[in-house]
C-alpha cells in the first residue's frame, strides 16, 4: 500500500454530511491557507490539539489562515448518535472559538484524506496551501513551527519538509499491514463472526508481536465474546508471561486489568490466578514511573486485585493514594470531580461505609 495523498497533491474536496460550527464550505478559496484537523471524541489528545490550533488561527487570521476541525472517524451506532457526541465534545473543548467543525459519518472524508495519505491515527493535521495543494501532513503540534514557513512560502521546497514527508510515508507503509488486519478483525467482530476474528487476531500476534492490542483482543474475544474461559485462561496466562518477560509497565497493567476484570473466573484455578495477580501487581509497583493520572488508574487496578485476594487494607491504602494523585493534577474541575468520584465509589465499596475526600462524599453501595 502506498500513499496517494502527499505534499504537493491537490487537496481533496470537503465532502461532509453536516457542519456543526460555522457556515458550510465546499471548496478551498485560493489565496488562503487551511488547516484541517481530523479528530475523535474518544482521543485524549484531540481536544488540546484543536484548542491550540484555534489559538494559531487567531494569531495568523490576518494572513488568511483558517482552521477546520473534521470529525470523520467517530464511532457510534448511528450518524445521529455520532453527531451528538461531536456536538457535545465541541461545546466542551471549543466554547469560545469560531472554528468551523465539519462532521462526516459516511467514510468519504476518512477515505480521501486519512486512508489516502496512510495516516491512521488522530489527531492528524493537513495544511492546504494558497494554491489549493497539500503543504503538510502530520501531527498538529508540529504546526507551531511549520505554519510560519507555509505562510512565507518556504516550507514545501525545504529539506526539512522533504525529510518529514519521507518519514511519514515510510511509517505509513509500515503501519498499513497492521491496519488492514485491524480492519479484518473489526469487520468480523461487527457481524459476530468470532472464528474469523480469532483467526485474524492470532495472525496479528504472530506477525506483530510488539502490538499489545492483538494480545488484548485475544483474551477479550475468547472470554467475553466466545465465553470460552478455558481457552481464554490459557491466552491470559501467555499474555501475563509475555508482560513479565518484557517487564513493561503498560503490558503488566493491561494483563492485570484483564485478570481482575469482571469475567466469571469461578471455574478456573483460584490459587494460580491470585499468584499471577500478586506477581503482576508487585512488578507494576516497582516499575511505576507514569504520570499521576496513569498511576492512579494502575493503583485502582492493583487495589481490585488486593481486595479480591483478601488484603482489603492494602486495597484501601492504594485507593487513598490514588485520590491524592488525581487531586494533585491540573485538570478541569468537572473532569477532576469525575475521576475522584470513580475512586470514591470503589473506596466506599471496599470500606463498607461513607467516604469523603474534601467536600465530595459517597455513601456505601446498597446491600442487595
Amino acid at each position: 500500500m502506498t500513499s496517494s495523498l502527499n505534499s504537493g497533491s491537490p487537496a481533496p474536496s470537503i465532502d461532509v454530511q453536516d457542519w456543526l460550527r460555522g457556515d458550510r464550505i465546499s471548496n478551498f478559496q485560493l489565496g488562503k491557507i487551511y488547516i484541517l484537523d481530523f479528530f475523535s471524541t474518544t482521543c485524549s489528545s484531540c481536544g488540546p490539539a484543536l484548542s491550540h490550533l484555534a489559538q494559531l488561527q487567531e494569531e495568523y487570521s490576518d494572513m488568511g489562515v483558517e482552521v477546520i476541525g473534521v470529525a470523520a472517524v467517530e464511532e457510534a451506532a448511528t450518524a445521529d448518535e455520532a453527531r451528538a457526541q461531536v456536538d457535545a465534545w465541541a461545546s466542551k473543548w471549543l466554547p469560545n472559538t469560531n472554528i468551523r467543525i465539519a462532521f462526516d459519518h459516511s467514510g468519504e472524508m476518512a477515505k480521501h484524506w486519512l486512508d489516502a495519505s496512510l495516516t491512521f491515527h488522530v489527531p492528524q493535521a493537513f495544511a492546504v496551501d494558497r494554491d489549493g495543494s497539500i503543504a503538510f501532513i502530520g501531527p498538529p503540534d508540529s504546526l507551531e513551527d511549520v505554519l510560519p514557513k507555509v505562510i512565507d512560502g518556504s516550507w514545501r521546497a525545504s529539506a526539512e519538509a522533504k525529510y518529514a514527508e519521507n518519514e511519514r510515508i515510510a511509517k505509513g507503509e509500515i503501519d498499513a499491514p497492521e491496519i488492514a488486519l485491524f480492519d479484518r478483525i473489526n469487520a468480523a467482530t461487527e457481524i459476530g463472526d468470532w472464528k474469523t476474528a480469532l483467526s485474524a487476531i492470532e495472525e496479528g500476534i504472530n506477525r506483530f508481536p510488539d502490538n499489545i492490542n492483538f494480545h488484548l483482543w485475544h483474551v477479550v474475544t475468547l472470554m467475553r465474546e466466545m465465553r470460552d474461559m478455558a481457552a481464554g485462561w490459557i491466552a491470559l496466562g501467555q499474555f501475563a508471561r509475555t508482560a513479565i518477560e518484557r517487564n513493561s509497565e503498560v503490558w503488566l497493567s493491561a494483563a492485570l486489568d484483564e485478570l481482575v476484570s469482571w469475567y466469571d473466573y469461578s471455574g478456573l484455578p483460584l490459587a494460580e490466578r491470585f499468584s499471577m495477580g500478586k506477581e503482576l501487581s508487585e512488578r507494576i509497583l516497582r516499575l511505576l514511573q507514569q504520570g499521576a493520572l496513569s498511576r492512579a488508574y494502575s493503583y485502582k487496578t492493583i487495589a481490585r486485585y488486593y481486595h479480591e485476594s483478601g488484603d482489603n487494607g492494602r486495597a484501601v491504602d492504594l485507593l487513598e493514594q490514588a485520590l491524592k494523585f488525581v487531586d494533585g493534577e491540573s485538570l478541569p474541575d468537572v473532569q477532576k470531580r469525575e475521576r475522584l468520584l470513580e475512586l470514591l465509589y470503589t473506596l466506599a465499596e471496599y470500606k463498607g461505609e461513607e467516604v469523603c475526600y474534601g467536600e465530595i462524599c459517597v455513601p456505601p453501595p446498597k446491600q442487595s
